[in-house]
């Protein structure tokens, strides 16, 4: 059964600052021994929609509807948005350690990004014109089609050199670091950063 929209998961605000990073994300405390799966219904998506700001309440709504009607195409659409992240991750993950992204893993962002561009459209705006989606508000993969195109757009971009994996080995989630300098470590210095000058602050007095 779908959750009513209300019942928020606790997303992390952490962010990634790209749309497909935010969206690995979604599964928390990934190298634990029990990772914490914040996508656990149909509904978690929607809200995760909301949460970075791709989906109008109105849009949101509706999705919802879409998934109460059609139970099991929503637990087929969280399924393909689930395999769609780890792929995603994998493949960024390669990029921030200097390695090269699995064939297997390319293949399911290309079938996901082809998938995607059928429903691109090109709509007025304000004198002028932009892209839009087609059937947005009811097509219960339409989420997914926002992130395979971040995707898409990071792995062609000159911010991809810039792609890093938290320097915490039980962390390692994913950002582009935007910092001066680019020298930024950690997803979040208050945590990973923290624990980090603690465990080795640890270990020195330890030593001595």
């Amino acid at each position: 059964m779908v959750e009513t929209i209300e019942q928020a998961p606790a997303f992390d605000t952490t962010p990634g600052n790209w749309l497909c990073l935010d969206f690995t994300h979604t599964l928390d405390s990934r190298y634990d021994a029990h990772p914490r799966e914040l996508l656990k219904d149909y509904s978690d998506l929607v809200l995760w929609g909301k949460y970075v700001h791709i989906l109008k309440a109105d849009e949101a709504r509706s999705l919802c509807e879409e998934a109460t009607n059609h139970p099991v195409e929503a637990s087929a659409a969280l399924g393909r948005a689930i395999v769609l992240r780890e792929a995603i991750y994998r493949i960024f993950l390669a990029i921030a350690e200097d390695a090269s992204p699995q064939e297997d893993d390319l293949a399911t962002l290309n079938a996901a990004l082809s998938e995607a561009m059928s429903h691109t459209r090109i709509v007025p705006k304000d004198g002028s014109f932009a892209w839009d989606w087609a059937g947005r508000e009811i097509d219960l993969n339409s989420i997914l089609w926002q992130v395979v195109r971040s995707a898409a757009d990071l792995l062609t971009d000159e911010e991809l050199d810039d792609v890093r994996a938290c320097a915490a080995e039980d962390c390692r989630w994913l950002f582009v670091d935007t910092s001066k300098n680019r020298s930024r470590r950690w997803c979040d210095m208050k945590t990973c950063g923290n624990r980090s000058k603690a465990r080795r602050h640890y270990e020195r007095k330890k030593q001595a």
